[in-house]
């Protein structure tokens, strides 16, 4: 067996984690490009290509809070392995699909094998490295996470151009099979105080339900109408729903979720964070590149490379953000990195018509560099609220809220953009039109992210990590 030096073993255990994140990431982008391909693969239309997109986002919301509880209780690593093997095996099934029922089946597992993973590498870090080197390894965690969502458009251009619609998928498995194989290896089993309890059923199924009709409606409000009976009915729903599982978790003898976490202002302001920046963030990545090929005339490669200038800058501050987190606390970094993220969408709200490559750089810049800065140090301010037996619920309440606040971004700003669109795409005038709503998205976006900048600045304190129950770990099992 594979034998690493103690001392080193948390940085073999960061790499192994951060391998795996890659792949989920990189599969919240890189579908969007391939959608024409696929949907003339196998003949079908808009509607029912959005639902490779949302299948994928309903099953991964839905289930991460879930997922980080399971791994609590059942081991991280456990839980872990289990969504990479079902990520592994859907992705393999996605790219061998016949038909589009297939494939929407087959994103949905995908959804629910990355809801397992994701919340689990952030536990692991957390059982893993002590506190004060804990900010630079979710630093990193956070460029890998950001890299992936900014290089996914690239690599779905290329290979669905150069290679055909299915190698978006068929590129997991052998990535998935070597991340499996190094997590036996490299990361080691750790457990929450209360692990082999029963879960709490009624939490599982509260919570579930009301991630469901939320994530749902925001899927589905453009479509239907924000007014309209179906999406207020699923809104009502939601809220409960949710409603519900905060009461049974008051009141249950073992609950999911501690709800006096959010009585911390820290970690209420870390979750707040996280939704407005992946708001922001998604925002950018899908109405930028709306942008760019729609009404620059971009091929879907050329939009790729243009954010790399993003990703290079978002790979880079990240981990220097989080020793700044280290030396100084989560606070400022976070603000820091809303405040660049505002200026980032006001700069995109400035294009126009006939905007090219040195239009969009310096907001790239700006925005690589705001995300980079805010994703790591809004991370480790919510998981420093908690002792460490709770790190994977943590971890799936500020994954959750970074899923929501994703899809939150793409419902509000999509509202505004059609909003302003009257004529059919073919029409001369629709340009006009749709650059006039991508201003006002922007300029949306950029009034919420300061606002989380403000809310940081207020809500976010320097916090020692509670004192852990008895935490069980177990070096290789």
């Amino acid at each position: 067996m594979l034998r690493i030096h103690d001392g080193n073993r948390r940085w073999w255990t960061l790499g192994a984690v951060a391998f795996s994140l890659f792949m989920i990431m990189l599969d919240n982008t890189i579908v969007n490009v391939a959608l024409p391909s696929i949907g003339r693969g196998l003949k079908v239309g808009v509607s029912e290509l959005e639902w490779v997109v949302n299948g994928y986002t309903l099953t991964f919301a839905v289930l991460m809070l879930t997922g980080g509880r399971l791994a609590d209780l059942y081991g991280r690593r456990r839980v872990f392995n289990t969504g990479l093997a079902l990520f592994t095996l859907s992705s393999l099934a996605c790219g061998l699909a016949p038909n589009i029922a297939t494939l929407i089946a087959a994103r949905g597992v995908q959804g629910a094998g990355g809801a397992l993973m994701m919340p689990a590498t952030l536990s692991i870090i957390s059982a893993s490295f002590p506190a004060e080197e804990r900010g630079t390894a979710i630093g990193i965690w956070a460029g890998v996470s950001g890299s992936a969502l900014a290089i996914g458009p690239l690599v779905g251009g290329l290979l669905t151009q150069h290679v055909g619609w299915s190698w978006i998928f068929f590129v997991n498995v052998p990535v998935g099979v070597v991340a499996l194989a190094a997590s036996f290896f490299l990361v080691p089993e750790s457990r929450g105080a209360d692990a082999g309890q029963r879960p709490d059923l009624s939490g599982l199924v509260t919570s579930g339900g009301g991630l469901l009709a939320l994530t749902y409606a925001l899927v589905e409000a453009n479509k239907h109408g924000w007014t309209s009976a179906t999406i207020l009915s699923l809104f009502a729903a939601a809220v409960l729903l949710l409603a519900g599982f905060v009461a049974v978790e008051r009141h249950g003898r073992r609950p999911m979720l501690d709800i006096g976490l959010f009585g911390k202002r820290t970690f209420a302001g870390a979750n707040i964070a996280a939704l407005l920046v992946s708001l922001a963030m998604f925002g950018i990545f899908f109405f930028v590149s709306l942008y760019m090929q729609n009404i620059l005339g971009y091929s879907p490669v050329h939009a790729g490379k243009i954010f790399l200038p993003m990703t290079v800058l978002t790979v880079v501050s990240a981990p220097l953000a989080g020793k700044a987190t280290d030396i100084f606390g989560p606070r400022w970094p976070i603000s820091l990195g809303m405040l660049l993220l505002a200026i980032a969408l006001t700069m995109f709200s400035r294009l126009g018509l006939r905007s090219g490559f040195y239009d969009l750089l310096p907001a790239m810049l700006v925005g690589g560099l705001g995300m980079g800065i805010a994703m790591g140090p809004m991370t480790t301010a919510a998981l420093s609220a908690v002792a460490v037996d709770e790190a994977g619920v943590a971890a799936g309440v500020v994954t959750t809220s970074r899923q929501v606040g994703g899809t939150l971004g793409i419902a509000v700003m999509g509202a505004i953009v059609a909003a302003r669109e009257s004529v059919p795409q073919t029409d001369p005038r629709f340009a006009l039109q749709f650059v006039q709503g991508f201003h006002d998205a922007l300029l949306t976006g950029a009034a919420l992210a300061l606002t989380g900048a403000l809310l940081s600045a207020a809500l976010v304190r320097r916090e020692r990590t509670p004192r852990a129950r008895p935490l069980r770990v177990a070096p290789n099992e």
